[in-house]
């Protein structure tokens, strides 16, 4: 259900914000960025700090890895917005489009290294069911993950879980390509505040 409300429940400082985003980007501002602007208190703020940690905070992974590993439980849960805003942005970070989709098309594919292949299987896991158990930490960690890594990959879960029923629930529109690549340039160099 799309509320009216991520069109039209800003303040002028923000109406202005936003304005400035489309003359210079010459795209619609996503309604992934309206909605942290539109409760900054009550979620925008919070959200945005964990995103940001999660995806460009220090990590083992890379920032392809986590931005694959957003896309991928997007495409568990099914959120086309959130799987094509980050099938863009990993496939930049990659500077390779066909490998991210080879991997979104069969986490198993032969693109990634196995501690990814196997995190990835673990979080589709988590996604789907809700839960994992030892014994599936065991596998990613045999695989080669660091217990940092897990931690790591978990609050890219966390995150993109939150994001991707949101996106659903609020109905976010999708972009053209050319705006989802423009958001994915965006959030390369600036990341998630």
């Amino acid at each position: 259900m799309r509320l009216d409300i991520l069109n039209h429940g800003y303040g002028p400082g923000t109406k202005m914000l936003f304005a400035v985003i489309r003359l210079f980007s010459r795209h619609p501002v996503p309604d992934a960025a309206k909605l942290v602007f539109y409760r900054p208190d009550f979620y925008g703020t919070r959200a945005k700090e964990f995103t940001h940690e999660a995806m460009r905070g220090p990590s083992a992974w890379s920032v392809g890895d986590r931005e694959l590993m957003a896309a991928y439980v997007s495409k568990v849960n099914d959120s086309a917005f959130c799987i094509s805003a980050h099938t863009a942005t990993a496939s930049r970070a990659y500077q390779d489009g066909p490998r991210v989709a080879a991997v979104l098309a069969n986490p198993d594919s032969p693109p990634v290294e196995e501690p990814l292949r196997s995190t990835l299987r673990m979080l589709g896991k988590l996604t789907r069911e809700g839960k994992v158990g030892a014994e599936d930490m065991r596998e990613v960690l045999t695989s080669g993950a660091t217990p940092q890594q897990i931690k790591d990959a978990l609050a890219v879960s966390a995150a993109f879980n939150t994001t991707d029923r949101l996106a659903d629930t609020f109905g976010f529109e999708l972009l053209t390509p050319e705006g989802f690549d423009a958001g994915a340039k965006y959030l390369l160099k600036r990341g998630y505040r």
